[in-house]
């Protein structure tokens, strides 16, 4: 169960770093009690995941839920480097989201680049922004890129895979999170479906 949470929690970051887009502050209040009301979702679903076979069960996870759990739940677990994280479920597959990107941390662990290269110029926190739409059927997950830029300026697909390659790496995946690639959805999950304010998961 063990394993199955920290894959959860990896999945959950590839996905929130791909789907990265400017987005207006959040006009409701977040809590701890959203934060929890979400992770409480999290550990039934692994809970069902490891039972033999799964019960068929759905989910709604809501926007402030998933903005709460962020902000209070994962505050420890966001990868240095990120701050603010901000989450909009769009509808009909679109997420959308605002992130904060230290800079200078990333040049600090980062091989050197060529002069053209926008990185370069940039230092502090700056805002990455994109849009994204994820497709899921049969267990499996994708995610298609709309729109990117930072700090206002367009961002080439390369260095947004570099972003998302930098902050989701782990052991296991040492290049970190492919946003072309197809992916396995965690926890024996089958589908999420995306709509205007919350998500599905259907087990």
């Amino acid at each position: 169960m063990l394993v199955m949470k920290k894959i959860w929690s990896s999945n959950l970051w590839a996905i929130f770093l791909f789907t990265l887009c400017a987005s207006s502050s959040l006009a409701v209040a977040l809590s701890q009690e959203d934060g929890n009301r979400l992770q409480a979702k999290i550990d039934a679903i692994v809970k069902n995941a490891a039972a033999t076979p799964p019960k068929p069960r759905e989910f709604s996870i809501a926007e402030q839920e998933a903005n709460s759990y962020l902000v209070f739940n994962l505050k420890e677990k966001i990868p240095k480097g990120l701050a603010e994280p901000e989450i909009t479920m769009i509808g009909d597959g679109a997420l959308a989201a605002r992130v904060l990107v230290d800079m200078d941390e990333v040049k600090q662990r980062r091989q050197s680049r060529s002069v053209i290269d926008p990185l370069n110029y940039l230092s502090g926190q700056v805002p990455v922004n994109a849009r994204g739409i994820l497709r899921t059927r049969e267990g499996r997950g994708q995610l298609y890129l709309r729109s990117a830029d930072i700090g206002g300026v367009p961002l080439p697909k390369p260095i947004l895979q570099e972003l998302v390659g930098f902050f989701s790496r782990t052991p296991q995946k040492p290049n970190g999170f492919d946003i072309d690639a197809p992916f396995d959805l965690p926890s024996k999950i089958r589908e999420i479906s995306v709509r205007a304010g919350e998500s599905v998961v259907v087990q």
